[in-house]
Parts: C-alpha cells; sequence; structure tokens
C-alpha cells in the first residue's frame, strides 16, 4: 500500500521519552525511534517535533519569569531532540536536527529551505527548540513546521486513542469521534490540541491525526489512512 499521506510532522510528547527513573531513558528513547523509523520505511518522509515535558514545560516554571521558563523548555527539546537523534543514528535513519534558536555547537540552525531540501534528501528532521520564541507551545511549532515543509497532515500522538465528547477518564458515556472539522473542535471547545495551533492548521489546510502512542500499529496505519483515532480537517 501506498502511504495516503507521504510527509508529515509528527508531534511526540517529551514524556515518552521518559520513566520514572530518568527524565531520558534509553530504551523510551529507542522505542520513539522505532516508531519514526516504522514511518520512514514505508516511504513517508518525517519530520518531528518532540517535546519537553519530561524535563521542563516553561508554564509550568511557577513564578519564574515565563520568557526565561520558555527558554529552560525549549532547551529541554533540545536535549530530548539530541537523544532521539542518537537513537536513530542507532538503527541507521538518516537524520538531522535544526534548532529555532542558535546553539550550532550542537545543531544546525533552522531554516525552512535547509528542512525541505534534507526531507527530499531522505533525512528524517528533528525541529528542536520549538517555535524559538515564548509563549507557543510545541503543538503550535509543530503546526507551523508542518505548514513550512507542506506537509500533508500533522501527527498527534497521544495518550489517548482519538478525541472524544468528553473526558474519557471521567465520563463512562463519553464517544469517540472519528472525524472533525476544525471549526467543530474549536466551537466545542475539545480538547485536540492548543487553539493557536488548531487556527494555524485551519488556515493552512493541514489535516490532523489524533492517535494513541501507546499502539505501536497506529503509526504506519495514520499514515495509511486507516481509522486509527480522530482526523480533523
Amino acid at each position: 500500500m501506498e502511504p495516503l499521506y507521504k510527509r508529515v510532522l509528527l508531534k511526540m510528547s517529551g514524556e515518552v521519552l521518559g520513566s520514572d527513573s530518568s527524565p531520558i531513558d534509553a530504551s523510551r528513547v529507542a522505542e520513539a525511534a522505532r516508531h519514526i523509523a516504522a514511518l520512514y520505511n514505508v516511504g513517508v518522509q518525517v519530520g518531528v517535533v518532540v517535546g519537553g515535558g519530561n524535563i521542563m514545560r516553561g508554564r509550568d516554571g511557577g513564578s519564574m519569569d515565563r520568557n526565561r521558563a520558555d527558554s529552560i523548555g525549549m532547551l529541554a527539546t533540545a536535549i530530548n531532540s539530541l537523544a532521539l537523534e542518537q537513537a536513530l543514528i542507532d538503527i541507521h535513519i538518516p537524520v538531522r536536527v535544526l534548532s529555532a534558536v542558535n546553539i550550532e555547537l550542537f545543531m544546525d540552525t533552522y531554516s525552512a529551505r535547509l528542512a525541505n531540501v534534507s526531507l527530499d534528501n531522505g533525512e528524517v528532521v528533528i525541529f528542536a527548540c520549538g517555535s524559538g520564541l515564548p509563549f507557543f507551545s510545541t503543538d503550535t511549532a509543530a503546526a507551523l513546521r508542518a505548514a513550512q515543509i507542506h506537509a500533508d497532515a500533522l501527527l498527534l500522538a497521544k495518550n489517548i486513542d482519538g478525541i472524544y465528547t468528553a473526558d474519557p477518564a471521567r465520563d463512562s458515556s463519553a464517544v469517540k469521534l472519528d472525524r472533525l472539522t476544525y471549526k467543530e473542535v474549536i466551537d466545542r471547545g475539545l480538547r485536540a490540541t492548543d487553539l493557536t495551533a488548531m487556527t494555524l492548521c485551519a488556515d493552512t489546510n493541514v489535516p490532523i491525526v489524533v492517535f494513541s502512542m501507546r499502539d505501536d500499529s497506529a503509526f504506519v496505519r495514520a499514515v495509511m489512512g486507516e481509522n486509527v483515532g480522530t482526523v480533523i480537517s
């Protein structure tokens, strides 16, 4: 089968890389790399944005100045990106890390041109440091990068297998919604991603596929167009 989505932006939470014993758990990082490799091996061009929640989120900075807290969060995503880069190198997947802020000792600096050239050349591209700006989440950064690389879809690998009418952990009557429009998500206040990211995807016509990161088969099935979660378009 040919993938329905041939170029994607995969957003992964930083928590997938950590465990109770370590914020960066080698086995969890390797597992994340295998999911990316599975997409790569079916011919999909893959961009990746990974969060920093296993280390530090800006919004969790308490009384800290938000600009500084978000800077720490961006650096957390850089650490995660380097760990994920090494895990991909270990399984012989060509990869490049591009940072929204200039830290060239560790990785190349982001440009849309370089990102697109790298994807065309068969490299997985990991986008570090979010958008490079405070007050914007990594979900928003993922939506932005998806637009800039002309992605066919934004894949959101979550702890839950789609979008529900209510929180299924609290409401047993919650129903999973297979398809939604951007407007429906916004108007109904459904929790898929933050409002800025949703609006950006609507403006740039990038479909969003929400699925469970705990289902190993869901990554490839999602790019094949199978019903593995919720599609927003």
